[in-house]
């Protein structure tokens, strides 16, 4: 009697455990996907690149010479056409599609293709480069299919997702996965609190869903780790953050976020053990605008921003993000460490976009991001820009590369940072292409070696022979 009942209670285990199993664990995603195609778009975008070829082929004014600028300007202008594929989806039964800023940055023309089958044109109804998220509407009076934001604090570490999009224009493909991690920062953006999922994707699914298992999407695919393709580890945008700005964008074609301007750094243990803070929390005010409203509400330098409207700072990054999704000209409390005690602030809440410290922390992203490898050379460069010239007092008609990088095995080592390639093979260097395609042509004609010229950080100018793998 006993044996019979350890085996009932055995089977009935096996039983319980399966019916678990098999409710976490979908058999097919079929039905799923079947469902969510028709509002899943690929959409592809075109732009005009325009250059000016030489008029006179096989002759070279010397670097430097008055006249070389002014024949480039009576160049035959050559014009191309570029191409660019990514995904989107609909959230309005109008044709309203949500996409990613990058995928169609600059593009002169969009079409987007829904369930496979039909092409529309489309346009931009407003684009935030800061969260990389876009808004087109399709132009067309059909009715289409849209489908829901879902509630991305909801998701959990193991949820099983799925993507749709159009990886490698390969449209309507669907891949499954769980989601890997939350609260991911991989420098991308300013805003970022990544998804991170291992459903395959590859480059052609940015701005595609990643859908839960109830068909609503709880991510927009961003970007991938690794650049020859997916290796399990994609980022995908929050539905929760990318909800607000897609609101904004379709009221006001524009954002508005929420502005306290002040500059914040990671409270470090160290920090608080001066400041007799409990623990390492908050962010630190590193320094406060002038004008601002943090300024005008009495924040200080070296104050730790504990908590704000309400919401505890536990680490320095939750800060810029809780704030800029705020209402602009809210009047919220700030509660700050003080000289070793909580003080409370009222502040009005300014508007990041046009704030004077959004332009100067824009043009210090744009330098930031324009930085760019040169494999050849095992350097990383970004452009000369008008305040390294005034900074550095050099002639005002003067381009380069800066030097922002150089690893221990590049052909040029001995140099260092801060230093500026000027010419190539007696030719200026005005962009990282420039300089690539100078080299790319000296490997293709067998030279191994190529004269460089830079200027050194006391702006002395060298020759620089160097020898190529």
């Amino acid at each position: 009697m006993h044996k019979i009942k350890k085996l009932l209670l055995t089977i009935f285990i096996i039983s319980f455990a399966s019916k678990v199993f098999a409710k976490d664990n979908p058999g097919s995603f079929a039905d799923l996907a079947e469902r969510l195609m028709p509002s899943v778009v690929n959409i592809s975008t075109t732009t005009t690149i325009t250059t000016n070829t030489n008029p006179f082929p096989g002759f070279q004014f010397p670097p430097g010479s008055p006249f070389e600028d002014m024949f480039k300007e009576f160049g035959t202008p050559q014009k191309r056409k570029a191409s660019a594929l990514g995904s989107g989806f609909i959230i309005d039964a109008k044709g309203i599609v949500i996409t990613n800023n990058h995928v169609i940055a600059d593009a002169e023309d969009i079409v987007v293709t829904v369930n496979g089958e039909k092409d529309y044109k489309a346009k931009v109804i407003g684009a935030d480069p800061l969260s990389d998220i876009a808004v087109l509407q399709i132009d067309a009076k059909e009715k289409f299919i849209p489908v829901n934001f879902g509630d991305s604090d909801k998701a959990r570490i193991g949820d099983w997702v799925i993507a749709i999009g159009n990886p490698l224009g390969l449209g309507g493909t669907v891949t499954s996965g769980i989601i890997s991690a939350r609260n991911r920062t991989i420098g991308l953006s300013r805003y970022e609190d990544y998804i991170q999922t291992d459903a395959s994707i590859n480059s052609g699914n940015s701005g595609g869903p990643l859908f839960d298992m109830k068909g609503d999407v709880i991510g927009i695919n961003t970007a991938i780790l690794g650049r020859s393709g997916n290796i399990g580890i994609g980022f995908s945008i929050p539905s929760n953050s990318a909800k607000k700005v897609v609101e904004q964008l379709v009221k006001f074609g524009e954002t508005k976020r929420g502005w306290l301007g002040v500059r914040i750094q990671v409270v470090t243990k160290e920090i608080a053990d001066v400041e007799k803070l409990d623990e390492p929390r908050g962010a630190l005010v590193a320094s406060v605008a002038e004008k601002s409203p943090s300024e005008k509400a009495g924040i200080k330098a070296g104050d730790i921003i504990l908590e704000f409207n309400g919401t505890k700072i536990k680490e320095m990054k939750e800060l810029p993000k809780i704030v800029a999704q705020t209402e602009v000209g809210k009047i919220v409390n700030v509660k700050v460490w003080r000289n070793k005690k909580e003080i409370t602030k009222k502040i009005k809440l300014g508007r990041l976009e046009t704030s004077e410290d959004f332009e100067k922390k824009e043009k210090e992203s744009k330098e930031e991001q324009e930085t760019l490898e040169i494999k050849s050379l095992k350097i990383t460069v970004r452009p000369l820009s008008k305040e390294d010239i005034k900074t550095r007092k050099l002639p005002n008609q003067t381009t380069g590369l800066v030097i922002t990088n150089i690893d221990k095995d590049s052909p040029i080592n001995y140099l260092n940072v801060n230093n500026i390639i000027l010419e190539a093979q007696k030719k200026k260097i005005k962009s990282v292409n420039d300089l690539e395609n100078t080299i790319e042509d000296s490997l293709k004609s067998n030279q191994k070696t190529i004269l460089i010229v830079i200027y050194n950080n006391q702006n002395q100018k060298r020759y620089i022979g160097v020898k190529l793998d």
